[in-house]
């Protein structure tokens, strides 16, 4: 069901401006209309109701200028304040937007409970940095602008978009009141500005709580934590075994491997010794956060001469799929991240490093190593942990997608890279060890928008293209001749050679229920090559699947049919997915979620902003919260244990997503928030499922 589109204007009282504040709804400077799959109406009280459905993404309401656009150069802080009229939590989202843009501006959101009010906070500058004079700066995804810079220019804004992120059903809610707030604007001097990154990798023209300004003030941190370890090693509950399970649960079944068990009506990870186990992870748990050299020499302030001690922390890059890198073939790059450690250990840092992983894992009340973590932290085996496996061989040459083209499950190469890939875990002995969880095989792939998506890449690629062939032999089973498919199809093949060879896509309303089905048919043989490969060596792990961030319901089904847990990835305020229908009962795991915020010294929040560090944590136990509260999640994992680099990484990403600074401080707001979920994160998902 989804609501009718429809397009209704209107336009209210004069806008208002008291002290700093000026009101933008309602006034007389914005109309607001309805936008994607929604309705809207505006009452006596000049509250706009809106109305979404769940037929195209992004249902709600823009609010605009009514002059096309306005100068809030003078205006920092933006409010707005909305209500939830579902009767379920929603998580309303704010984009703040000029003209024929499509890259980054200020945004928001906040969750809400049924008939909760509260408010989107965000800020029209994109940075808390601005320049006076237009700067070239290169690969970075969040930088310094001038003010009529960057992907957003505040003195032309235009609209404010206020909606759902793809609702899965229809939803009510309001917006009650838009204002901002005047805001002094500091102005870093262009000539200057040049190199902006200091000898440890942080922005030098500003300062900020935990900040490094010399060696002395590391060596003071390492005993501040120290200590800190030392009074908390064993994290904040007492009610867990060595794998971090509850024992004060039911004993189950003692297998000496995690598994999975739905426990009255609620889905579980059970540990070996057969006690319940939720994984609290985080991802990415090494030492790196390289960034690129080339052509951005005069960012760094200092950069280790040959025959340095630090020389061994530059690298070099082969790939960059997105970005300033991209074309730029291999390069050089350097991690301060390494360079700090080493300042802060000595020649010892790199056991330190590994051994302080596994004991903040524990303090902070978090209890796995995940996804694209270094084997030789989780290869300790003092933690439970993830691997990460990629699949290899040729891609549907039709498919397009972000991470790259979607790979063709029916190639050889494709079959024997994946097997190969689960036989080489046996030297490291994953297979077999009891800290093992299982395995993840690539992530966020590129499936498509709807359920015909990868048997038309198919139908687009050349006729070599193995998915193509195995589709031609799948219509050849449905088809007793050509002239047969072409009666069906509408098309005009001479022969199924020439069906090969074609590239142009048919009429899809004629074909639709063959590109549904061969569409599921790519699905099911990439789900089921994998499964078979990873158990024939590792019959007691389970197999996680290739977390899931965007997919038609053909492919959660196809994942639960041959995955023991499907995975997603959602950036989002709250876990919001479930498993479409028709689906097999399986358990979920979330294998990435982040928060960020502008007042540590980064340019960028990452995918889900927040306004300072106290935001981002109470984002973070309001996320896990809700995956503890659902019956089919089994797991939670935060992206990622460091903080990016300031000048990005390969594809630009410089997000302030760590649990820990590039200097190797932890952000205190964010441990003590893995804490206060952590230590009750067993009671909570036991009781609300009970």
């Amino acid at each position: 069901m989804s609501c009718a589109f429809i397009v209704v204007v209107l336009s209210w009282v004069t806008a208002t401006a008291r002290g700093g504040s000026l009101t933008l709804w309602p006034s007389d400077l914005c109309d607001v209309r309805q936008h994607s799959d929604s309705s809207i109406s505006v009452d006596a009280g000049r509250t706009v109701h809106v109305t979404a459905g769940t037929r195209y993404a992004w249902p709600g309401a823009t609010v605009f200028f009514k002059a096309g656009e306005m100068d809030l150069a003078d205006y920092g802080p933006l409010r707005v304040t909305v209500s939830n009229a579902a009767e379920r939590a929603l998580t309303i989202n704010l984009s703040v937007k000029n003209r024929h843009q499509k890259d980054r501006s200020p945004g928001g959101s906040v969750l809400l409970a049924p008939g909760a009010v509260g408010v989107i906070k965000t800020n029209l500058r994109l940075s808390p940095w601005m320049l006076d004079q237009p700067l070239e700066l290169v690969g970075m995804r969040g930088y310094p602008v001038a003010i009529e810079g960057g992907s957003f220019n505040v003195r032309k804004t235009a609209e404010l978009h206020v909606f759902l992120n793809s609702p899965d059903k229809p939803a009510r809610f309001a917006i009650l009141k838009i204002e901002t707030d005047k805001a002094p604007l500091t102005l870093l001097k262009t000539d200057t500005f040049l190199p902006f990154v200091d000898r440890f990798g942080q922005f030098r023209h500003d300062d900020w709580p935990g900040k490094i300004h010399d060696e002395a003030e590391l060596q003071q941190a390492k005993a501040q934590e120290a200590a800190w370890l030392a009074a908390n090693a064993a994290g904040p509950a007492t009610d867990r075994n060595a794998w971090g399970g509850w024992t004060g649960g039911p004993q189950l079944k003692a297998t000496g491997h995690f598994r999975t068990e739905k426990v009255d009506g609620t889905w579980w990870l059970v540990d070996p010794d057969g006690r319940l186990f939720f994984s609290h992870g985080v991802d990415c748990v090494r030492h790196g956060a390289e960034t690129g050299i080339p052509h951005r020499e005069n960012y760094f302030m200092w950069l280790p001469e040959k025959g340095s001690p630090f020389e061994e922390f530059y690298g070099t890059a082969y790939w960059a799929p997105h970005g300033f890198y991209k074309d730029k073939g291999h390069f050089r790059t350097f991690n301060f991240v390494g360079a700090n450690l080493l300042r802060k250990y000595g020649e010892s840092w790199f056991d330190q490093h590994v051994d302080l992983a596994h004991r903040r894992i524990r303090a902070w009340g978090l209890n796995t190593v995940a996804n694209w973590s270094d084997s030789r932290v989780y290869l300790q085996r003092r933690t439970p942990y993830t691997v990460c496996l990629n699949t290899s061989g040729p891609r549907i040459e039709g498919s397009e997608g972000w991470w790259g083209k979607f790979p063709d499950p029916f190639a050889r190469e494709f079959i024997d890279g994946i097997q190969q890939r689960a036989r080489d875990q046996q030297k490291p002995g994953t297979v077999s060890d009891p800290w093992c969880i299982g395995y993840f095989v690539d992530n966020e792939l590129s499936w498509g928008g709807d359920d015909r998506a990868l048997a038309l890449s198919a139908l687009r690629s050349p006729a070599t293209q193995p998915a193509k062939i195995a589709f031609r032999d799948w219509l050849v089973g449905r088809y007793p001749t050509v002239a047969a498919l072409n009666a069906a199809w509408g098309t005009g093949f001479d022969t199924w050679d020439a069906f090969l060879a074609s590239t142009n896509k048919p009429s899809e309303k004629r074909c639709d229920a063959d590109l549904e089905a061969f569409h599921t048919q790519i699905a099911e043989q990439y789900f089921r090559v994998i499964r078979d490969a990873v158990k024939a060596v590792a019959p007691d792990k389970l197999y996680l699947g290739c977390r899931i961030a965007w997919g038609a319901p053909s492919v959660y089904r196809a994942s639960a049919k041959y995955c023991d847990v499907v995975s997603v990835n959602i950036y989002r305020r709250q876990a919001d997915k479930d498993l479409p229908e028709g689906c097999e009962d399986k358990p979920m795991i979330n294998g990435e979620f982040h928060f960020g915020a502008l007042d540590r010294g980064l340019f960028h929040t990452g995918l889900v902003s927040t306004r300072d560090q106290a935001e981002r944590a109470a984002c973070y136990v309001a996320f896990v919260e809700s995956c503890l509260r659902h019956p089919r999640y089994v797991g939670t994992h935060w992206f990622q244990w460091r903080d990016q680099a300031l000048t990005g990484r390969f594809d630009g990403e410089n997000y302030q997503i760590g649990f820990l600074t590039v200097t190797d401080q932890p952000y205190p707001e964010l441990v003590e928030a893995a804490r206060k979920v952590g230590a009750t994160m067993y009671a909570t998902r036991f009781n609300a499922n009970h």
